[in-house]
């Protein structure tokens, strides 16, 4: 007799198929998901785990979904045969579980390229038709476009079916993703967050030529319909598709008949991942037999003669190409990692910060090193070991000169931190301050990058933030003159300065830079002070009785503000934008988490780390940084690390993201 899934299991299985088909249709029809392989593959996991549990919320659920709906922009046509996804699997273990179920153990791998899929029918050797993979049972119509690519023939050669449709992978390469976004930078146009994004954009457009006009590539590897069949295996296929003129992944194709050589190949491949020039996500494994391909058939939405499997979402092995120096906008000299460029959970990563001196020590980097990179949700790529040592690697020697200026580099005495002395005269200390006022959790001005930054600066057009809200007015025609920028771009920024001129209180103050004070710190003093001129005068005793304000931010804030310079420009700022008042918050002493200490770790599958620390202030908890014998709660996702071990010493309460989630449907 099945189960009947409660209230809460019902809730959850809406709302996480809700999110899957937003998801789904960012990814599938927009080409810009808005979350990263991690977060969708674990939602989509755990909607498959309860659908296992409860069958009867399958039907319409994850197990039964392929891709998204056809856009009404294309034409469409069913697939004379469904184009399916693949199952993933993550681990050795639910490899070994797929693979011991097999009757015959000649497995063929293959790379799982991260691009679009495509299918192509050919009738008499002709190519008659190209479909994207859309809902799985139709496409949309992109034949004019996929004639535009070299690596699809629009006539097979050689001895081929009288029809046959042929399946793949377009793709754009490493090299022509960044060729192509750095074109689109100096245009003004719109960049893609990876390769990707970039195919799948450039496929699905509805005029052929801006398709021709970018630099895709394509890879073949299965079959739909087809009129008759003279191969008996999937590395025979490979054979007959590059005699018909197709590109494959036979150069990386390897066999394997055991678990220990499905292992070996994984491990192989995930360090040769830096060297393979187009981004992959994992292998895929399939039952070489056709006839047994055949006969094991298929699920709802996927065969049972393959499997993904995939690589982690947050890591991959990648090169030091070299360490480069930022100087950031207090004037300290941050170390930042160079990579070969590699995709970590839908995107491409081609830095990590270093800290400092002392990480790369501790770290004991070499340039040229393989190395091992860690992504996971908003946190910035992180580099956590060395893969291999590189014989010709090189030592990296920290600059006792700014690199920027000149100025002397100094380490204070019981600090990591090695910083330029020369505060006033070091232009990079002025672009760090204004790269920090107008990005995204600050004034969140779209258009004024480091490059458009360092080149307003160099003619004297900006000195201080004030002088961005009459930057078009005194220079936007001189502007329209420059390189890279032209009628369209100019207007562009002037929206986004002109949207820019309202602020709330708690984004101005994170954006003015204060010392010690970040996003949270800048949250606690609106909602203490509410309005500016409150916080402006406010005396050292006050800012150290706030929950949350330690001695060193009371200090800072209270020096920042009595700074005569500091005021100045505040006052100019003042003139140029309105900051809304936030009305002091008192307790709600009957909210759920009301004065409740929690602390974030790890990576939530259904929320970022922004939206849970959002729901949780709104249910009247103090999102806090880190463990101590105060904390509350600690909020684990997966991958939590150190603060989840300190908890569990000190005996603190330990929240999954299920007890979250019941707290928001009973608040």
């Amino acid at each position: 007799m099945s189960k009947t899934p409660d209230l809460f299991i019902l809730a959850e299985h809406a709302d996480l198929i809700k999110k899957l088909e937003q998801w789904d249709i960012a990814y599938h029809q927009n080409d810009a998901p808005i979350v990263d392989d991690a977060t969708y593959d674990a939602a989509r996991r755990r909607a498959i785990e309860i659908e296992e549990e409860f069958p009867e919320l399958a039907k319409n659920g994850a197990s039964a979904r392929v891709g998204a709906a056809v856009s009404e922009k294309f034409k469409s046509f069913a697939h004379s045969v469904p184009m399916l996804s693949i199952s993933d699997v993550f681990n050795e273990a639910e490899v070994a579980d797929w693979f011991n179920k097999l009757t015959n153990k000649d497995i063929f791998i293959e790379l799982k390229v991260d691009g679009v899929s495509y299918a192509a029918r050919y009738e008499h050797g002709k190519l008659v038709r190209g479909l994207t993979r859309g809902s799985g049972t139709a496409g949309e119509d992109i034949t004019e476009n996929l004639r535009t690519i070299s690596d699809i023939p629009k006539q097979l050669s050689g001895d081929y079916p009288d029809v046959i449709e042929v399946r793949g992978e377009v793709y754009m390469s490493r090299a022509d993703f960044l060729a192509l976004n750095a074109a689109a930078e100096v245009a003004g146009d719109k960049v893609f967050a990876n390769p990707r994004n970039a195919a799948a954009g450039s496929l699905r457009q509805l005029n052929p030529e801006i398709t021709a006009s970018r630099r895709l590539s394509a890879f073949a590897y299965t079959y739909g319909e087809l009129s008759s069949r003279n191969w008996a295996t999937q590395s025979e296929y490979f054979e007959k598709l590059e005699s018909w003129g197709f590109k494959t992944t036979s150069y990386w194709a390897k066999h394997a008949h055991n678990m220990v050589e499905i292992q070996q190949v994984y491990n192989d491949v995930m360090m040769r991942r830096p060297d393979i020039p187009f981004d992959i996500d994992g292998l895929v494994l399939k039952v070489n037999d056709v006839d047994l391909q055949e006969k094991m058939g298929a699920r709802a939405n996927s065969p049972r003669w393959e499997v993904a499997y995939k690589f982690p979402a947050a890591r991959a092995i990648t090169s030091l190409r070299d360490i480069t120096i930022q100087v950031g906008r207090t004037g300290v000299l941050t170390p930042v990692a160079e990579l070969e460029p590699i995709n970590i959970g839908g995107v491409l990563v081609s830095r990590a910060t270093l800290h400092n001196a002392d990480e790369i020590n501790r770290l004991g980097l070499n340039v040229g090193d393989k190395v091992i990179v860690q992504r996971a949700g908003d946190v910035i790529p992180q580099i956590v070991g060395v893969a291999e040592d590189t014989p010709n690697a090189a030592p990296f020697i920290f600059p006792d000169k700014c690199p920027v200026c000149g100025g002397n580099v100094v380490q204070e005495t019981g600090q990591v931190a090695r910083r330029c002395v020369n505060t006033l005269g070091c232009p990079a200390q002025r672009i760090g301050e204004l790269e920090h006022f107008v990005s995204r959790k600050g004034f969140d001005i779209d258009g004024l990058g480091t490059k458009q930054l360092e080149l307003f600066i160099s003619k004297g057009w900006i000195r201080n933030p004030a002088d961005i809200f009459i930057l078009i007015l005194h220079h936007g025609e001189e502007i329209k003159k420059l390189d890279g920028f032209g009628e369209k771009s100019v207007s562009n920024l002037n929206d986004a300065i002109e949207n820019a001129r309202k602020v709330e209180l708690h984004r101005f103050l994170y954006a003015l830079g204060i010392p010690e004070v970040g996003e949270v710190t800048a949250k606690i003093l609106a909602r203490t002070f509410g309005n500016l001129e409150a916080l402006r005068n406010a005396p050292l005793w006050k800012l150290k009785q706030i929950d949350g304000i330690g001695e060193v931010m009371a200090d800072e804030i209270v020096s920042f503000f009595a700074d005569s310079h500091n005021n100045e420009i505040l006052d100019e700022l003042l003139e140029q934008v309105h900051v809304s008042e936030s009305a002091p918050v008192a307790e709600d002493a009957e909210a759920p988490l009301a004065g409740k200490k929690v602390v974030l770790t790890g990576t939530l599958a259904n929320y970022t780390r922004d939206e849970a620390k959002e729901i949780l202030e709104r249910l009247g908890a103090k999102v806090q940084g880190s463990v101590s014998a105060k904390t509350d709660i600690v909020l684990a996702g997966a991958d939590a690390g150190s603060k989840l071990t300190k908890a569990e010493q000190l005996g603190i309460t330990i929240w999954s993201e299920a007890d979250l989630e019941k707290v928001i449907i009973n608040a």
